[in-house]
């Protein structure tokens, strides 16, 4: 068997395909639906799975998710690779459900938790970051009578959003330098390259912002 070599001026690795931050064009009825109603639906399917539903529910929520993403024509791939922690997550979680409260529970604990991760993936491939921003920065309006303000709770989202993708991009190469190194199975030599380069990451965009006269 011959192993497979990385293509010379092309990076080892794809661009991280986790479930959130991958904002996907596109005409479809889900993409066209105002960003401050997406939000709204998806705070009201948080809500609605932490009720006690039954796994029958559960089931066809998740299967309403899945239909809506194939519907606004999101490719499989950008969230397939992403989702495999979610999906071990649920499956921990979900036997231990099953082993302290009964299958049926543990079923529906885990079909909730694939719905919402779903439907939050589903949300930011179709909605602009600017659009998301900007529904965040008008309902955070009442937070400026108690000093915050809402530019501020904006852009902190904002710079989640923009900040998982990078740390699972740094953690990446960070573990493909050590397992060139010989030391795949070395936590320290991934995590502390890792660490001081989020470091950095965070000290020049603290120094962007600062030049731009925001985050004050």
């Amino acid at each position: 068997m011959t192993s497979r070599r990385p293509t010379p001026g092309r990076p080892l690795r794809p661009p991280w395909a986790g479930p959130l931050g991958l904002h996907h064009p596109g005409h479809s009825l889900v993409h066209r639906a105002s960003a401050g109603a997406k939000l709204l639906l998806l705070a009201a399917t948080g809500v609605a799975v932490v009720l006690p539903t039954g796994p029958v529910v559960a089931a066809a929520g998740l299967g309403l998710v899945v239909v809506l993403t194939a519907a606004a024509g999101v490719p499989g791939h950008r969230t397939s690779r992403g989702l495999l922690p979610v999906l071990l997550t649920a499956a921990l979680v979900g036997t231990y459900q099953t082993w302290a409260r009964g299958a049926a529970l543990g079923v529906e604990t885990a079909l909730d938790l694939l719905t919402l991760v779903l439907a939050g993936a589903l949300v930011t491939a179709t909605t602009r970051a600017d659009d998301l921003m900007a529904v965040v920065q008008r309902a955070a309006r009442p937070l400026r009578h108690v000093g915050l303000p809402p530019e501020t709770v904006a852009l902190a989202v904002g710079l989640f959003l923009r900040g998982v993708p990078v740390l699972v991009h740094v953690m990446d190469e960070a573990r493909d330098a050590a397992r060139a190194r010989g030391l795949d199975r070395s936590p320290r030599a991934v995590v502390v390259p890792a660490a001081v380069r989020m470091v950095g990451h965070a000290r020049t965009t603290g120094d962007a912002l600062a030049a731009r006269g925001l985050g004050d």
